[in-house]
């Protein structure tokens, strides 16, 4: 009886060996959900920060809270064509990069004003110079653009600050408008 638990253990162990060289914990993984893109988790906590630098949220909701990376990792993993999405990879990578040698930090260890300073530097750089500067002005651009389309059409933005009233609306004459009043549009 002790010769067959024997064997049976040395038959898991020997399959356990022949198994750990194909097991590597090291490498990050692309997330499953934007897979035209390749994005790891470390990338997208870098565009979280991206985005939180685009839209703050300091009196209303921020784009962490509204989960603004995901609406533009979506966009550009569905929506933008092949070359601009490696372009958008590209441009994501590069700003890591980037603050690294410039700041001597990550992005996502600056502070937001840091931060703010990184895209005024970037985009103040004209674009014939550096091929690097032309890749990142071009991801800043499409983050930012996805980032406000993807604030300015989320239910907390439509409900809570600039409530959809259905046309006609209701008649008020005239009524004087208060310096601190939302005026509200209709579609």
């Amino acid at each position: 009886m002790d010769r067959r638990n024997a064997l049976k253990q040395l038959a898991t162990i020997t399959g356990g060996l022949v198994l750990i060289p194909s097991c590597d914990f090291s490498a990050e993984e692309a997330l499953k959900a934007y897979e035209n893109l390749g994005i790891t988790e470390r990338d997208q906590q870098t565009l979280t920060k991206i985005v939180q630098v685009i839209i703050p949220g300091k009196h209303l909701k921020g784009a962490e809270e509204l989960s603004m990376q995901d609406f533009v990792l979506v966009m550009a993993n569905d929506c933008l064509p092949e070359k601009e999405r490696k372009t958008f990879v590209k441009g994501l990578k590069g700003i890591e990069t980037y603050t690294k040698d410039q700041f001597g930090k990550t992005f996502g260890e600056l502070n937001p004003t840091d931060g703010a300073e990184v895209f005024r530097s970037i985009m103040a750089k004209s674009t014939s110079t550096d091929k690097s500067t032309e890749v990142a002005q071009n991801f800043l651009g499409t983050t930012k653009r996805f980032a406000l389309q993807g604030y300015m059409t989320s239910e907390y933005f439509l409900t809570e600050i600039s409530p959809y009233q259905l046309v006609p609306g209701g008649f008020k004459g005239s009524v004087p408008l208060k310096e601190t009043e939302i005026v509200k549009t209709n579609g």
